[in-house]
């Protein structure tokens, strides 16, 4: 075999040992590539499971790398005739090659096989074997020949059929030796041979009658195949005038879908003779199987109707021979060729080889989803199919090569907006009118991390009263990922606050699925009213996104803080200390006011004042929201000196929280007047505690210190000037006004919790000039230790209040 040139020539002559039949195997293929193309030479009748060909390494293929993804076996055709050895990489037979039945009369009979490895086609074409002898329809002719017929006369003999091709296939015709008859073979148009029993000398029906002749077919095939017909020759009296066809070749198109019964034409014979010699009558004499049952021929007038429906794609065109013989035997014979015209009577057929779903949603625009294999069995124009998608989806058709498309992205894809595609293409043919056919694939679209967590709101506020229960729910955040599976699954946490005393978990934990927000201790609005935290939503997936929200938790007030007395100062048992009023008081005189705070806010802290109990209710009155007691009218002398006052304070909650307090009132023009009143606590008040007991033992023993220093105080004084003189911290009167031991603010009923009752250092200094220093000590020691006795009995005072 020439390398470049592809001719086959013989090496050596053929020898007798040789075989008669040989297989050969060619290999096309480029240089130091995959070859394009292989062709393979076949017999026919091949064993279901023999082996072709070595593919894999005829395409240069790893045979531990095959797969049935990575190479296919398509045939076109409804019958998948071979099939892949994936482990041994042999082309192997999987249905029985006939050739006749696949081919028919064509010269060269191709099965194509292509091989999808990397866009490589793959032919694959079948020899013929001599497996067929020539057959005539009839295995007998008879023949009615006149005995006026003149040498030369012809007489159309039945033709043999042989299915085979080639050399294989009828080659010539034989004639049994005889002295009247030879034969002469004819070839037709279509390659079909015929014999013509040609008369070489006249015959005389007196000397013989009828004459049998043996007709012999043979083929080229090696070895040789023949088939007989018996020839019984009638000699008849003189018919001088046979029948004569108005043409000797017939020649129709019809097209496919010609209704059964239609006329395809009539054929005309005419003879010259009369009477019965001239009665012609129509008869198929040479006709193939196949075409016997789609025609039928009348018998009376040559007309020749559809009988059953044709196909193109299973036979394009067929051939008869009508005879016509008139009544005195004599015969003649023309021939009609029909030819079968296309029609577009097959749709496409639309295979999906190879589909990729689901597809990722970032593939880029060219990503290849699926292979698409389109047929069509009609011919022309009416074979050529275009392939288009229906949907205005982002995809895109195109033609890769041999009736072969790519279904590709044609531009970004989103799950989120579109989960999954119902992709229908269509395939349509140019016939006229075109015929298409429809497929649809369902396309799903697999999910990436391409959305992160999002909150329902940019920012969240939550209301949260205080003392809530340790534990308890406060408050709730979602976010949504509109991913799939694990990229959705979202997971909370708490990344900052505006805590910064305090670890934030000791205050506030969130449930990492469910992102609900938990107090971990009960919260105090007196201790802190507000706070913000950052809330972060992650998602599942790789590399995982994530979204933050604040989250601004407001405390809210509740009465739990009932008013706190401020002024008056109150003792153990409630009660404040005495208060003075002037006996002269006018109405709406201002005798004390009651000062009380709320550690609450808003309605909570609005307080209000009320006077519950009074020695005399019509003497005072008291101020709703400022807490003023003040005289409702002047005293009178029919009143009581002495007051006992019972005040409320209550703020505004719900349910009010309160807190009272009781005021003692003296009504006196000075301290000396009250002080009776005020020590005189028998009758009102409850009996004194231990402490009280043990503070009056106190100032006893001090004032007895104090007579003691003093005394001391005076005898040394004594013994160390002649003329003594009375030292007075007190002043000349004691009681005047001028010269009280009170302060001059007395009168408005303030005290102070310590008065320095020494006069001051120039009065000193005028009435003590005479003294000698050691007098100026004890009048020093004097004033210091009545200034100690007046605030230990303050003290006092404000323990008993």
């Amino acid at each position: 075999m020439g390398l470049h040139t592809g001719e086959i020539r013989t090496a050596r002559a053929f020898a007798d040992r040789d075989a008669v039949k040989h297989r050969l195997v060619t290999l096309v293929k480029d240089n130091g590539q995959p070859p394009l193309s292989i062709r393979y030479s076949i017999p026919e009748e091949m064993q279901k499971g023999s082996s072709v060909g070595n593919i894999a390494k005829d395409l240069g293929l790893d045979v531990e790398q095959l797969s049935d993804r990575a190479v296919r076996i398509l045939s076109r055709g409804r019958t998948q005739y071979f099939a892949l050895n994936f482990k041994s990489g042999h082309l192997y037979v999987t249905e029985r090659i006939d050739r006749e039945e696949i081919c028919g009369g064509m010269e060269m009979c191709l099965l194509n096989c292509e091989v999808i490895v990397e866009d490589k086609m793959k032919l694959f074409p079948v020899e013929d074997i001599n497996d067929n002898a020539p057959r005539f329809l009839k295995d007998s002719i008879d023949l009615q020949i006149s005995e006026s017929s003149l040498p030369g006369a012809r007489f159309l003999l039945e033709y043999a059929e042989d299915p085979d091709f080639g050399i294989n296939s009828l080659q010539s015709y034989q004639l049994s030796p005889n002295q009247y008859f030879i034969l002469e073979v004819k070839e037709s148009q279509d390659g079909n041979k015929y014999a013509d029993l040609v008369l070489q000398k006249s015959l005389d029906r007196e000397s013989q009658r009828s004459l049998h002749l043996i007709l012999t077919a043979v083929d080229g095939g090696q070895p040789q195949r023949t088939g007989t017909a018996q020839i019984w020759i009638n000699v008849t009296d003189a018919n001088d005038n046979p029948p004569v066809f108005t043409q000797e070749l017939y020649k129709v198109s019809l097209r496919e879908n010609a209704p059964t019964g239609s006329l395809v034409l009539q054929v005309k014979a005419t003879d010259n003779d009369e009477g019965s010699n001239a009665q012609i009558c129509y008869i198929i004499s040479k006709v193939s199987e196949k075409t016997l049952q789609k025609f039928s021929l009348d018998s009376e007038n040559g007309k020749i109707t559809v009988k059953e429906p044709l196909d193109f794609e299973e036979t394009r065109d067929y051939t008869m021979a009508v005879e016509a013989k008139d009544g005195g035997g004599l015969v003649t014979h023309c021939k009609v060729e029909i030819e079968v015209i296309d029609e577009n009577d097959n749709a496409p057929e639309v295979t999906f080889t190879s589909v990729s779903s689901p597809v990722p949603e970032d593939s880029v625009p060219g990503t290849v989803i699926a292979l698409i294999s389109v047929n069509d069995l009609d011919f022309g124009d009416n074979g050529k199919v275009a392939c288009h998608l229906m949907d205005d989806f982002p995809f895109t058709i195109r033609s890769s090569s041999n009736n072969y498309y790519k279904l590709l992205t044609d531009s970004p894809l989103d799950r989120e907006k579109t989960p999954e595609y119902n992709i229908t293409i269509t395939a349509t043919d140019k016939g006229t009118p075109p015929l298409s056919t429809q497929k649809t694939i369902l396309l799903q679209i697999s999910d990436i991390n391409d959305n992160a967590p999002v909150f329902k709101k940019p920012s969240y506020t939550a209301y949260v009263p205080e003392n809530n229960p340790s534990g308890a729910s406060i408050f709730s955040v979602k976010a949504s990922d509109r991913d799939l599976d694990r990229n959705a699954r979202v997971t909370y946490s708490i990344l900052s606050s505006n805590l910064q005393e305090v670890p934030l978990s000791s205050y506030i934990s969130i449930n990492s699925q469910t992102g609900a927000i938990y107090a971990q201790r009960s919260f105090d609005y007196e201790q802190f009213r507000e706070f913000e935290m950052q809330v972060q939503a992650q998602d599942g997936g790789s590399p995982p996104l994530s979204s933050n929200v604040t989250v601004r938790v407001f405390i809210l007030d509740q009465n739990d803080n009932a008013p706190r007395i401020l002024y008056p100062s109150v003792g153990a048992d409630g009660s404040a200390l005495f208060e003075m009023v002037p006996r002269s008081a006018e109405a709406g005189y201002l005798v004390t006011k009651v000062v009380a705070v709320d550690a609450d806010s808003g309605h909570n802290a609005w307080l209000s004042y009320h006077l519950l109990q009074a020695t005399e209710p019509t003497l005072f009155s008291m101020g709703l929201h400022t807490g003023e007691i003040r005289t409702a009218r002047a005293f009178a002398d029919r009143d009581a000196v002495k007051h006992r006052l019972v005040t409320l304070v209550k703020d505004n909650g719900q349910p009010p929280l309160s807190v009272t307090v009781t005021l003692n009132l003296v009504f006196a023009e000075n301290f000396q007047e009250a002080l009776p009143e005020m020590s005189d606590q028998s009758g009102d008040s409850t009996p004194q505690s231990d402490l009280q007991f043990y503070l009056v033992l106190a100032l006893a023993l001090i004032s007895f210190l104090f007579l003691l220093t003093v005394t001391l105080a005076i005898v040394m004084k004594l013994r160390r000037s002649r003329k003594p003189k009375l030292l007075q911290c007190f002043g000349p009167d004691p009681y005047s006004k001028t010269g009280s031991m009170f302060p001059p603010n007395y009168e408005d009923g303030t005290l102070p919790y310590s008065y320095q009752l020494c006069l001051s250092s120039d009065t000193r200094k005028n009435d003590f000039s005479f003294l000698i220093p050691s007098v100026q000590v004890a009048d020093n020691i004097l004033c210091s230790e009545t200034a100690l006795i007046w605030k230990l009995y303050m003290s006092f005072r404000d323990n008993l209040g």
